[in-house]
């Protein structure tokens, strides 16, 4: 059965009380029906998706969305591993739209970026992609038109594997996450350019200040708190946007309305989590039942056993979990900064529920996300300064050090980090992480960003929990756009993500990604590119290397050559990086089995380097996957040129 035939067959798989409240106001979304993967033998898929802007029922009021054939998110697009392509798309708004697929492999002018591929799609107008289907694995697609994607223009792919992928699941479900905001997307952003913790109702108090003295001493506090005004940023700042405005999404679906996803107890089931929000990072876990993370970004990676992940704005991930008891179980999908979540079940009967958990403790930024040399600092008594006394550091030179600010030596093969270990990661100084042994629960979290304390110049024990100094920062500022840089960038590929450094279960990181094949081109880099992320949070602006999209250049990419890319986080808060048209291979010590990434989470003050082979020609989007970061000038355009200049723009 082709896509027309999937479509034509959507309503008659809804329950009988949603298809009959298919009119104007009624609850769209993925409920269970809808969020299965159907499956089926191998075909090409002809299909449709028609934009349009309606009044719906969501998280709990009624508002104004663009749906996508009626729902928000929109129905799955599934496709098949060796067969065809025909999508189209067809615009009933009153003002342009686009569709860009997210991490599919398909020709440029298909890409679906306006101003960078094509004009977009005008109103009435209907936008035909048709491209042979290169791979397999969970995606998904959104609008790339101003801030459409954040009132409901988002939506899944599955494309099945050619062949056996080994996985055998009984069955399969999307898990779409999305933020959702009653407030016009324009008139948010205009709040955040004018007071960008206008959503922050964490900020440190007068107690707050009072405890920190308490523990840290008078002077600690008073150093801790001029680092931090120096970078018009608090160690509360975690996300831009919170719970404040935002309501979280599962398939479309408020927690409190609960989406389930059935199940026969032994059954091994496929969760292909897909974080399509617009500002929102997600820590996902099943309490009770462990996963199995079987894909990252579409890509297959060796099975890996885990209690929860991290989860960046854009990324999928695949999990196989196996519940084999007749009970319920909650898949929680908590907010990075713990303003709310996402909730939905899997039950074995409709109508069951699960205990949700409580929201845990919101985390801190910390000095070592402000990419600071901590060996340079003292640290509440504890001499860091290896020989330098802390009366001859000044405040300035103590939050914005460049001095001798070179790269250190790494080794010439690998970037620094592909060659490390990335078991236990432990300073450089080993004085340090003497001093730090013993210290306690209380420093412990101090260090983390959990605890009361967290984010003071007290706390040494972070020395010895962050990942290694592997670069330091050159004396290149970025300009008046960027207000922070790296001066020391360490390897944080081994973290388990902001918030998660002390809970008492396992967490994925990146370091365990292990491709299920080995690479494939084999050559050294001929060409090394390094993009820093650069960013002014007091007056939000994002950007690439301190310069907003409408001045900059593109990067290039030397046609069938293998790059080296680099990414240094100079902000004090994680970005989602997504490259169009292709995959990048993430150096993170796998060795030859290097993973698949097309969206990496960049945590701050740290350093990064993918491998990409630039074998798909055009002009390509490169950007800050968090929207309004995008929006505000943290994109550029990569380009591919091959010879014949025949498919370059």
């Amino acid at each position: 059965m082709g896509a027309t035939g999937v479509l034509a067959g959507f309503n008659a798989l809804l329950p009988a009380y949603a298809r009959n409240s298919m009119a104007e106001g009624a609850a769209r979304h993925l409920d269970t029906a809808a969020a299965q993967v159907p499956g089926g033998a191998a075909r090409d898929v002809v299909m449709d998706v028609h934009v349009r802007r309606e009044t719906i029922n969501i998280a709990g009021g009624r508002a104004s969305a663009i749906t996508l054939n009626h729902t928000t998110p929109g129905p799955i697009v599934e496709l098949w591993e060796g067969q065809n392509a025909h999508l189209r798309v067809h615009n009933h708004l009153d003002e342009s739209t686009s569709i860009h697929w997210h991490g599919i492999l398909l020709p440029f002018q298909m890409d679906g970026v306006p101003g960078v591929v094509f004009p977009g799609i005008d109103p009435g107008e209907t936008f035909e992609v048709d491209f042979p289907v290169r791979q397999a694995g969970t995606y998904w697609y959104h609008s790339h038109s101003g801030l459409q994607e954040q009132v409901g223009q988002t939506g899944p792919i599955v494309i099945h594997s050619q062949g056996d992928d080994g996985i055998n699941a009984d069955r399969e479900y999307v898990i779409v996450l999305n933020d959702w905001t009653f407030e016009d997307p324009h008139r948010l952003l205009a709040k955040l350019k004018e007071m960008s913790d206008y959503y922050n109702f964490s900020e440190r108090t007068l107690g707050d200040l009072a405890e920190d003295i308490r523990q840290s001493g008078v002077a600690t506090t008073l150093k801790d708190r001029l680092a931090w005004g120096d970078m018009r940023m608090s160690p509360r700042d975690i996300a831009d946007v919170t719970g404040h405005t935002y309501s979280y999404l599962m398939n479309g679906v408020h927690p409190d309305a609960n989406w389930t996803g059935l199940f026969t107890p032994g059954e091994r089931i496929r969760l292909r989590v897909i974080n399509a929000s617009a500002m929102t990072y997600f820590n996902v876990r099943v309490p009770g039942l462990p996963m199995t993370v079987v894909a990252a970004d579409g890509k297959e990676v060796e099975p890996v056993e885990t209690d929860e992940f991290q989860i960046g704005v854009a990324e999928t991930f695949d999990v196989v979990v196996q519940p084999k008891a007749d009970q319920a179980y909650t898949i929680m999908a908590e907010t990075m900064d713990r303003s709310g979540y996402a909730r939905g079940t899997l039950a074995p009967r409709v109508g069951m529920v699960a205990p949700v958990p409580a929201l845990r403790e919101q985390p801190q930024r910390t000095m070592m996300d402000m990419g600071m040399d901590m060996s340079q600092m003292d640290m509440g008594g504890m001499d860091m300064s290896h020989g330098k006394s802390p009366k001859q550091m000044g405040h300035s030179q103590m939050a914005m050090d460049h001095g001798s600010m070179q790269k250190m030596d790494m080794p010439k093969k690998e970037s620094g980090m592909a060659g490390m270990s990335h078991q236990g990661h432990k300073t450089a100084d080993s004085k340090m992480s003497d001093k730090m042994t013993g210290m306690g629960h209380d420093m412990k979290k101090m260090a983390h960003g959990t605890g009361p304390n967290a984010g003071t110049m007290g706390t040494g024990a972070m020395m010895e929990q962050s990942g290694p100094v592997i670069a330091k920062h050159g004396p290149d500022m970025h300009g008046a756009g960027n207000i922070n840089i790296a001066n020391v960038q360490r390897d944080r590929l081994a973290e388990p993500g902001t918030g998660l450094e002390d809970v008492n279960h396992r967490v994925l990181t990146y370091s365990q990604l292990r491709n299920v094949v080995p690479m494939q081109d084999r050559r050294e880099p001929s060409k090394t590119i390094e993009v820093h992320l650069t960013g002014n949070m007091d007056r939000y602006m994002w950007s690439f290397d301190g310069v907003k999209y409408s001045n900059a250049t593109p990067i290039e990419f030397p046609y069938g050559e293998r790059i080296r890319l680099i990414m240094v986080n100079d902000t004090m808060m994680e970005h989602p990086i997504h490259l169009h048209g292709m995959f990048m291979e993430l150096e993170n010590g796998q060795g030859e089995h290097l993973p698949f990434k097309h969206t990496l989470s960049v945590l701050p003050g740290s350093r990064a380097s993918l491998l990409v082979t630039a074998d798909e020609p055009g002009r390509w989007a490169f950007h800050c996957h968090l929207l309004y970061h995008m929006e505000m000038g943290m994109f550029r355009v990569v380009r591919v040129s091959d010879q014949s200049g025949e498919n370059n723009a």
